[in-house]
């Protein structure tokens, strides 16, 4: 079937402009004015905007973490992400004692219900020379993306020559590494100490992960990937001072 979309103004990475779109086969097959189609429904979009689907890398669903489950699913946080005009999600997967495929088929089976396009990336919360050895059959499951973290210390952290030995085996299988980047080490002792004087209300949640661990873990993260000579994804920056640590090891 056939969608032709009539009068419409089109926004794309570098352009907007007004033009028809005729859909076939679930592709845009044709882009121009006064295009016609002999069997195509139409759709008036006059006065109205045409964007590409967003693409939002960064999603929890089903996400079971410190005693509580994230409130979305594969299903509602899909038709969620759809009514804003996302229209694919990557979530990332648990990494369980029983190994990547174990983990993977976990949550392909919890996205049975997706309502949109969905990919995965994979939490790398444990590391060994057994995982080390089975990180690049995450390519064979679609999976091409580690997630590590600087923080969490005992439950989603691995050390920092782990990290760097991470990258350099997504580096040598086309992979790439995504860091959560914080000081956990600092984090850890201001809990501590928040918790000793009864300090619980929810303000405390930032000012016990002050910006400047994210902005130090930044760098130190860049550095490793210096090293390995291989690419990172910083996400979710928080902090001016993280963009000028991007900058500053792009630059270099």
């Amino acid at each position: 079937m056939a969608i032709l979309i009539k009068n419409g103004t089109l926004i794309t990475a570098t352009d907007t402009f007004e033009a028809d779109i005729l859909v076939e086969g679930e592709k845009i097959a044709q882009i121009g004015k006064d295009l016609q189609h002999p069997s195509a429904e139409v759709i008036d979009a006059t006065g109205k905007l045409i964007l590409p689907g967003g693409v939002d890398p960064h999603v929890h669903l089903d996400l079971p973490m410190f005693g509580t489950v994230s409130s979305d699913d594969h299903y509602t946080g899909h038709k969620a992400a759809a009514f804003g005009g996302t229209t694919t999600v990557m979530d990332f997967v648990v990494l369980e004692d029983k190994g990547f495929q174990y983990s993977v088929d976990i949550w392909m089976k919890m996205a049975e219900k997706a309502a949109i396009d969905y990919s995965f990336h994979m939490n790398l919360t444990r590391f060994n020379e057994k995982i080390a050895r089975e990180i690049p059959s995450l390519m064979k499951m679609g999976i091409q993306t580690l997630k590590v973290f600087t923080a969490y210390n005992g439950r989603l952290r691995i050390d920092d020559g782990s990290i760097f030995r991470a990258m350099q085996i997504a580096r040598d299988n086309g992979m790439l590494v995504m860091a959560h980047c914080e000081n956990g080490d600092v984090i850890d002792t201001l809990i501590e100490q928040a918790l000793a004087a009864g300090h619980t209300s929810p303000e405390w949640h930032a000012l016990t992960r002050p910006a400047w661990g994210a902005v130090e873990a930044t760098l130190r993260v860049a550095g490793m990937a210096s090293a390995a000579d291989a690419p990172v994804y910083i996400v979710h920056m928080n902090a001016g001072g993280e963009v000028d640590m991007l900058k500053y090891a792009r630059e270099r």
